[in-house]
């Protein structure tokens, strides 16, 4: 831990979750007390290296409900809130993920725990909204009509106005941080490379260079906004900023795969160059609009948005993460791949 941080405990939801385990893990080894949530079915194998460092609590319980989560919290000086829902329908989305903020973080003012490190993510971003191939950092416009998203971008859109409005009451502090697409161990072969059309697999776009972030590189940020946040000479540098995260160097859609296939068996698919799927999608859209009044169900990867989010290229920027986290990512993209099919017991990748 470098010296300007004093250790401090921190309360981690999602905790054993594919980002939660490598937070709790970093947070643990680099002196943090962690306070982890986990729910009382999980195991918590995982994090053996935090355990074994001796600087871990587990909490058992649920963010469907408040019990028992004020108190365990106590004591702690901010909260890492990680837990959303992936998968499932709109309504448990919207329960994991809307609901179960609303949850803690009522609990976190019960328990008098100030400052929050917000997890966000790109999909809240409207790729539609700025040419191919421009810049993108923080400045980047947000969707203002989740139409046309998927439930995932439209829960986080909520998620992230009760992050918001956390920040903004007086006496607390708030970061959030969107990391683009997280890769990692049995998580490499990603939606930004392709998707299901039906029965088929299709690989969208090849010179694209994806928004990508590897596992414990996006686990140091998250630890580092933590440190940031809750060191009083520094706390007005984080408070209230939005942060990408993306690694350096980011490779193209083509190059990823072919590195990866090389590691692991993926996906059978179909290539198709972006702007054929892009004008497919404007079609199926157009269609749906005129003979369904556009209340068909089609497939993610063939609506005009999702395209758009998945597969459109940009030119992203962490420089901010950079000069306000002192953050630079630990791990180039051979390596990180290496440690991914090849998990280091440190990071509890058993």
């Amino acid at each position: 831990m470098t010296a300007e941080h004093s250790p401090r405990t921190i309360f981690v939801t999602g905790a054993t979750g594919f980002l939660g385990r490598h937070v709790v893990n970093q947070a643990a080894l680099r002196g943090h007390k962690v306070i982890a949530l986990v729910r009382p079915s999980s195991s918590a194998r995982v994090l053996a290296p935090a355990e074994a460092s001796g600087n871990l609590t587990l909490v058992r319980g649920d963010l469907s409900s408040r019990k028992g989560l004020a108190e365990g919290m106590a004591g702690a000086d901010g909260l890492i809130h990680l837990a959303a829902v992936k998968g499932g329908d709109y309504f448990s989305r919207f329960a994991g993920t809307v609901i179960g903020t609303e949850n803690i973080l009522e609990c976190a003012r019960e328990a008098g725990v100030a400052n929050l490190v917000a997890i966000s993510t790109f999909s809240v971003y409207d790729y539609g909204e700025r040419k191919a191939k421009s810049s993108f950092d923080e400045s980047f416009p947000v969707i203002q009509d989740p139409a046309g998203r998927d439930e995932y971008a439209e829960t986080k859109l909520y998620q992230d106005e009760l992050y918001q409005r956390f920040g903004s009451e007086d006496g607390q502090t708030m970061v959030m941080l969107r990391p683009g697409m997280i890769y990692g161990q049995d998580e490499l072969w990603h939606p930004l490379l392709g998707g299901e059309f039906g029965p088929i697999n299709l690989r969208v776009g090849f010179r694209a260079k994806p928004p990508i972030t590897y596992v414990e590189n996006t686990a140091e940020a998250v630890v580092l906004a933590a440190e940031v946040l809750l060191d009083p000479a520094s706390t007005s540098l984080v408070d209230g900023e939005v942060i990408n995260i993306v690694d350096d160097d980011l490779p193209t859609q083509a190059d990823y795969a072919d590195k990866v296939k090389a590691l692991i068996e993926t996906p059978s698919s179909i290539p198709i160059p972006l702007p054929v799927m892009q004008a497919a999608a404007r079609v199926g859209a157009a269609i749906n609009r005129g003979l369904f009044d556009g209340r068909a169900k089609l497939p993610s990867i063939a609506l005009p948005n999702q395209v758009d989010a998945r597969f459109k290229p940009f030119v992203y920027s962490n420089e901010k993460a950079k000069r306000l986290l002192s953050w630079t990512p630990r791990f180039g993209l051979e390596q990180a791949l290496q440690r991914s099919v090849n998990p280091p017991a440190l990071v509890g990748g058993s």
